[in-house]
């Protein structure tokens, strides 16, 4: 079974290792998308939707919104803020009944990346 919390941010970047249009400053409204893979506990939950908010939030959304995503990553791309939060999230996320399973990372409505480690 696949748990699914969304979430969205602001951020600017620049990709210095591209040559094209996105070279350029610019910004994004970000969709992340954390999906966990487990089975429900004595509770009836895979994981708590306010404690997975509150993790994501303190981790992620804190650094990344409203911020200029290259002083956090260095070429930051959607496949490379994908890996980043992968691993900062894989370890703090995983219980013995669940694990973090993917992340996606939508830089518009119709382009993004997923990652599974």
């Amino acid at each position: 079974m696949l748990l699914i919390k969304e979430f969205e941010f602001d951020a600017a970047h620049n990709l210095i290792h591209y040559h094209g249009k996105c070279e350029r400053l610019h910004g994004h409204t970000y969709k992340l998308v954390i999906k966990l893979e487990g089975e429900p506990d004595h509770e009836g939950m895979i994981f708590d939707f306010v404690e997975l908010k509150r993790i994501v939030k303190e981790r992620i959304i804190d650094k990344f919104d409203h911020a200029y995503l290259n002083d956090i990553i260095s070429q930051p791309t959607a496949e490379n803020i994908a890996i980043f939060v992968y691993k900062e999230l894989k370890d703090v996320l995983k219980r013995d009944n669940c694990r973090l399973y993917e992340v996606e990372v939508w830089e518009t409505k119709t382009s993004g990346v997923a990652y599974r480690g």
